[in-house]
């Protein structure tokens, strides 16, 4: 089996070649640390946990560096609005970051580090340029000069002669260029500042992810990822500064995670639909969260409603309870089930990850799997053979080898649904099938003025609590918070 990677840069699928044989090295940015982690932070996060996963389980051995950016105009401006330190607002969210995480399922990184830990480091790559001639000071202020680097915008996509001047760009008339960006700025009052030949200032964005990348993983690696929101101006920045510095490729493969929406829009604060991980755990078992952010392909929006999260719920309660069938019928999980063979279904699970790490279509084969093995059950209630017990256990195997790479099944399935019932989270396990079945009854009902009728169903979801709401575009429901 062969791994392609749709690769942004090349804007297509390639064969998956490492710069070491049997080994990946993976740069990933993290969080800049000024606010609770939200669902948009998750799915990257879990994107690229279940990339690691799965090259691990390829057999490589993987280098991954997921950073924290700890010093930064967000940071600053949050910590100035809430009367505290810069820095100690970073610690607070680093260390609410990893709470969230280890509820998340998340393993750590191989390596995690802070920009203010690497402040050295990023002053000799700005060195580096400078005496290159890509980068200039004015005052105590260092940029880059975009201009002098041929191949800026080809992450993007972007012509530097196509973009208006000024759009999305700090405006600065020192600069040679609007697009010209930061590398070192000069301090001000207040702000968290380090010695440097240019004067007291601290680092630009940008410049740190390219210190700390090639800090641990080389001038060239194999993969550098994140959200589709940092192909421009963040990555672009990257490659053009550490291809300008170092002389070589920077990174081989980009890989770009989609955006999550909420109820079809693009979630924002200024919406009012912002959502942090923290609320969502309250209503919704960690890996149904999981499972949601993993139905869709990486690269494709997915769109978080109470109707896909009860989905979600609903899927992981037919696993387990499949689980906590054969568990009933054969017993616990044994060594002598993890090692067995593979089958059909856990190579059509890799075929699917193997295709440019394809998680909805993953999880579709392990639903069939679920589907099949119910049915063996089903078949074999009164008297089981030796060869449907191999089946069922062979296939409890796979379940669980797929759910290792998806971050799922940590669970037995006692533990699993006794938490749920203790936790409240059980309300959330509604089949939407029969939920969709009554709404359709419903309308019925009203299109032939039954209205006693819409009116007992409309109760009956209420005290199955749900709501309903009729629109133009026909009726939609959620369930109660």
């Amino acid at each position: 089996m062969t791994l392609r990677i749709y690769n942004t840069l090349k804007r297509k699928k390639e064969l998956f070649e490492p710069v070491e044989d049997g080994r990946v090295s993976m740069y990933v940015c993290g969080p800049t640390v000024y606010d609770s982690c939200h669902i948009g932070h998750a799915r990257s996060v879990v994107t690229f946990d279940v990339i690691v996963r799965y090259l691990k389980a390829k057999g490589f051995d993987v280098t991954y560096v997921r950073n924290f950016t700890d010093v930064d105009d967000k940071i600053i401006n949050r910590a100035d609005q809430l009367g505290i330190d810069p820095l100690a607002l970073a610690e607070k969210y680093i260390s609410e970051f990893y709470d969230d995480m280890e509820v998340l399922n998340v393993e750590k990184a191989t390596i995690e580090p802070r920009a203010t830990e690497h402040i050295d480091r990023i002053i000799k790559v700005i060195e580096m340029l400078i005496e290159k001639g890509f980068a200039y000071r004015i005052d105590n202020d260092v940029y880059y000069s975009v201009e002098l680097f041929k191949d800026y915008g080809k992450l993007s996509g972007r012509r530097l002669e196509d973009m208006k001047a000024g759009a999305r760009v700090d405006i600065d008339k020192r600069k040679r260029n609007p697009f010209d960006f930061a590398l070192w700025k000069s301090s001000k009052p207040g702000e968290p500042t380090w010695d440097s030949p240019w004067g007291k200032g601290r680092p630009g964005w940008h410049i740190e992810c390219s210190a700390m990348s090639t800090e641990y993983l080389g001038e060239t690696f194999d993969i550098h990822g994140g959200g589709k929101d940092l192909i421009f101006p963040h990555h672009e920045n990257e490659i053009a500064q550490s291809e300008a510095a170092f002389g070589k490729t920077f990174v081989r493969y980009w890989i770009h995670n989609g955006f999550v929406n909420i109820n079809q829009e693009k979630m924002s604060k200024s919406l009012g639909n912002f959502i942090v991980l923290k609320e969502i755990i309250k209503h919704y078992h960690p890996e149904a969260l999981r499972l949601f952010l993993l139905s869709k392909h990486y690269r494709s929006p997915v769109d978080f409603t109470d109707k896909a999260m009860n989905e979600a719920v609903a899927g992981l309660d037919k696993i387990y309870g499949l689980l906590e069938r054969i568990e009933k019928q054969f017993g616990p999980v044994s060594g002598k089930d993890k090692t067995r063979d593979t089958t059909v279904f856990r190579e059509q699970f890799c075929l699917a990850m193997d295709d440019d790490f394809n998680t909805a279509l993953g999880i579709a084969t392990l639903f069939e799997v679920v589907r099949n093995m119910n049915r063996l059950l089903d078949e074999n209630k009164n008297s089981f053979s030796q060869n449907a017990e191999n089946k069922v256990c062979l296939g409890r195997a796979d379940i669980l080898k797929m759910g290792a790479v998806l971050g799922i099944l940590n669970e037995s399935p006692e533990d699993y649904f006794a938490k749920k019932r203790s936790t409240g989270l059980a309300k959330k396990s509604i089949d939407s099938e029969m939920i969709d079945k009554m709404i359709k009854k419903r309308i019925k009902a009203r299109k032939a003025k039954n209205w006693a009728m819409a009116d007992q169903i409309r109760k009956q979801l209420e005290e199955m609590n749900i709501t309903i709401e009729d629109t133009t575009e026909g009726t939609i429901w959620k369930i109660k918070n």
